[in-house]
């Protein structure tokens, strides 16, 4: 391999004290099954950064029961404590202080299976008025003359309908009829009194009606999966954008206050959501959860009304589990899903969270204690590499596309969409980037510990930054020797420099899959003066990006050394498969 390498030295004096810190410690946590996705890509992801987060499915419900229990350091939900779900709290607040973080955000879709003449409908527009009546069985067969206002470019055939519900608690039931008893209240009340729900509120748990073609199914899977089949003509069933997208199915465009039927593409749930506002009574029970009203009657033409998010939840107090090293690694994953993590959540079916959850979110990982990320909230968002935001403001709203021409109400609605065929299309790109590593300077001083020998002084390396921008992806690694310390005005007297051991540390969260090097123990051979040892490293393909490391000093001082200051160069060296 043709290897590329370069030399700093940062000279050490033996005989700066380290900066106590925070460290990174396991969390674990559970709950939403709809955000599962894009936490175990986050989780991934920040591992690589040194970060152990541990997370399970288990439901939103079980979620909160975990927390409340004290058996998760955190949980994510779509269900917030102490919501009203007929006359239950459901489920009760927790005695450990929390909050809520946006964790991710996505829609309400409609999944159906319908065909005309044997050719499968992929164009289906629904008002709120007609999503409302199938839902609560007043609309029942696919050519009513509702349905058909909505859609004059189909003739719809003359079958029943059949609305595919959830039948175990969920998100999604909870933010469809909070939309329907927002929006639609009439049909929705009607429904309570039919399925003799007192009092008539949002529920987690879709009542079915007996005597109807109302099928319940347990999960998401299980209404997607009951759609689908053969056998389930004419059947329309909800669920989360992301797990419509990972069946296949086709998915109803849905009227908005504008006058346009919309899907619930990425652009328009996160420009939905920009009109999101939050709760901010803290004599509520429902404190700092969402308040949608104004995203079911935004006039953007591109809104879609059942738009909403998930809750990341995290804790206020030291309470058991809670520790400071805990609510340092919760700060810092809450910074990176509402950054970072948000560039990848558009291909799982997700929306980026607008700048307004963002700032909300920031604003209540702040209250976590032993959170270490910046007092100042602007600064948190300026530094949010979140890919709705620049510079800490909205692009959505500016960047989101807007609906075609006909999607808008009473037009004849647009074609679907076939594939005529296909086109190989080749690029060649170009060697771009560079690798650069820079050591601080100045010089360690390192103050001696103890009085009585054999003695140790310790020290901090100052901070070594490897950037690399190269789009060839080679990797590198950073070594460091020591040479011996020598004693100064003494040249005889001197300390070999595999007396020096070092434990290497990430001043900020590893990037790019960098990875620490081990801890080498002072007085070890091979040591730090046998020759390069590694400081940090990227494999192959990995490394992309700005990390910043540096390193616990250790000198164990040989108890014959003569009295008197010494003084030795630490040479770094960095090493790659080409610059």
């Amino acid at each position: 391999m043709a290897a590329a390498s370069g030399a700093l030295c940062a000279a050490l004096l033996a005989p700066a004290q380290a900066a106590s810190a925070a460290s990174f410690v396991t969390i674990s946590g559970g709950g939403s099954t709809w955000s599962y996705t894009a936490i175990a890509d986050w989780t991934a992801n920040v591992a690589a950064m040194g970060m152990s987060v541990n997370y399970s499915p288990v439901g939103s419900v079980s979620g909160l029961q975990e927390y409340s229990g004290g058996t998760a350091d955190w949980a994510a939900s779509e269900i917030p404590y102490g919501v009203r779900d007929g006359s239950v709290s459901y489920p009760p607040p927790p005695t450990r202080g929390y909050t809520y973080v946006p964790d991710t955000a996505g829609a309400v879709s409609f999944v159906y299976n319908l065909h005309i003449g044997g050719t499968q409908v992929t164009n289906l527009r629904l008002s709120g008025a007609v999503i409302a009546g199938i839902f609560t069985n007043q609309i029942t067969l696919w050519n009513d003359p509702k349905i058909a206002a909505d859609n004059p470019g189909l003739t719809l055939p003359a079958e029943p309908i059949t609305p595919v519900v959830r039948s175990d608690a969920s998100g999604s039931t909870g933010a469809f009829t909070q939309w329907m008893l927002a929006t639609q209240p009439s049909s929705w009340t009607a429904y309570c009194a039919v399925v003799g729900r007192a009092p008539c509120t949002q529920t987690f748990a879709y009542p079915v009606q007996p005597g109807t073609t109302m099928v319940g199914q347990a999960g998401d899977l299980g209404v997607t999966g009951y759609v689908r089949q053969a056998s389930a003509e004419g059947a329309i069933g909800y669920t989360e954008y992301s797990n419509a997208l990972s069946t296949g199915l086709p998915v109803a465009k849905v009227l908005n206050a504008a006058g346009y039927y919309t899907a619930p593409t990425p652009g328009n749930v996160g420009v939905s959501l920009l009109s999101a506002q939050i709760n901010t009574d803290t004599t509520s029970p429902l404190y700092q959860t969402e308040d949608l009203s104004q995203v079911y009657t935004d006039a953007d033409p591109r809104t879609y009304e059942l738009s909403y998010y998930s809750y990341m939840i995290v804790p206020t107090d030291l309470i058991s589990p809670m520790t400071t090293d805990k609510g340092y690694t919760l700060g810092a994953f809450g910074q990176y899903l509402l950054c970072q993590g948000q560039q990848q959540v558009d291909s799982f079916g997700y929306a980026a969270l607008p700048v307004n959850l963002v700032e909300d979110g920031f604003t209540q990982l702040l209250r976590v204690p032993g959170n270490q990320l910046p007092a100042v909230l602007s600064t948190n968002l300026q530094n949010c590499n979140n890919p709705t935001m620049s510079n800490g403001s909205d692009i959505l709203a500016s960047t989101a596309p807007m609906p075609a021409a006909c999607d808008a109400q009473d037009t004849t609605q647009c074609t679907a969409v076939t594939t005529a065929g296909s086109v190989q299309i080749t690029v060649s790109v170009p060697v771009s980037g560079s690798l650069t590593v820079t050591v601080a300077p100045g010089t360690v001083d390192m103050p001696e510990q103890g009085s009585t020998p054999p003695t140790t002084a310790i020290g901090t390396l100052n901070d070594v930054t490897v950037t690399d921008t190269r789009n060839t992806d080679p990797g590198w690694i950073v070594l460091g020797q020591m040479s011996s310390f020598t004693g100064i005005g003494s040249p005889a007297a001197t300390i070999p420099g595999d007396q020096l051991g070092w434990t290497p540390t990430a001043v900020s969260p590893l990037v790019g899959g960098a990875t620490l090097g081990p801890a080498v123990a002072p007085g070890t051979s091979p040591g730090l003066g046998d020759g390069g040892q590694v400081l940090a490293s990227a494999a192959s393909g990995q490394g992309v990006g700005t990390n910043t490391i540096s390193a616990d000093l250790v000198l164990d001082i040989p108890a014959s050394t003569p009295a008197g200051p010494y003084s030795g160069t630490l040479t770094v060296t960095y090493l790659t498969a080409g610059l």
